[in-house]
């Protein structure tokens, strides 16, 4: 099972560490990478290879980098990614269950769909990417960046965001029913529509954000705002 911590007090927000790759990998990976439950693979550059509709259980990547791989569609139990580097992926439909990321950097990335469940992330950034209808559920977030991401219609029911930091995030009807808040940042970010308005109580947000955050939390108490200068 992945260690969720104490849901007492609010997390420190601390930028995220940079993942410890190698100066270059020890193997270049091109064609095709037999996964299996359990394979562990270290050091390597994979780069335009076709990884998609695989299944393993417990597989483990670390110091890798991954360039325009296709991971789509795969489904991972435990897996765990330590100081990787994802850069140009596709990750849609991807379903993570039980499984972690540590110290790790996305970037425009296609991952869509993508269902990351019961999980932890620490120490990872994802930028300019897009995560519109993923599923981030009773997920924990420890020292996460979102930068520059569409991630409308993302579900983070009772997922730990104490940690999370969104930048310039398209959150338009993302779901956040019951999840831990406290502490968790956003700036200049869309939230219109967002459900589970409610649990964003210690949540910080930029005074830009405040006011359709404000139409949403109305709509959730059946708060009705009319302009008095109206018949």
């Amino acid at each position: 099972m992945v260690a969720r911590p104490s849901a007492r007090g609010t997390a420190r927000w601390r930028a995220p560490a940079a993942p410890k790759l190698p100066a270059s990998p020890d193997l270049t990976a091109a064609g095709d990478l037999a996964i299996g439950d359990e394979a562990t693979f270290e050091r390597l550059g994979l780069g335009d290879l076709d990884l998609s509709g695989r299944s393993a259980d417990g597989v483990e990547f670390s110091r890798c980098r991954f360039t325009r791989t296709d991971v789509s569609g795969s489904r991972l139990e435990a897996a765990r990614f330590a100081d990787c580097v994802f850069e140009g992926t596709n990750l849609a439909n991807l379903r993570a269950e039980r499984s972690s990321m540590l110290r790790v950097r996305v970037s425009t990335a296609r991952m869509t769909g993508l269902q990351w469940v019961n999980g932890a992330l620490r120490d990872v950034t994802i930028s300019d990417s897009r995560l519109d209808l993923s599923s981030w559920r009773f997920t924990t977030f420890s020292s996460v960046a979102f930068e520059g991401c569409n991630l409308t219609r993302a579900d983070f029911q009772h997922a730990d965001l104490r940690g999370a930091r969104f930048t310039d995030c398209d959150l338009t009807g993302a779901q956040f029913s019951q999840a831990s808040m406290d502490g968790a940042r956003f700036a200049r970010c869309d939230l219109t529509g967002i459900g589970g308005v409610t649990s964003m109580t210690g949540a910080i947000l930029a005074h830009q954000d405040l006011i359709v955050l404000s139409y949403a939390l109305a709509g959730a108490l059946g708060v009705r705002i009319e302009n008095p200068d109206e018949e």
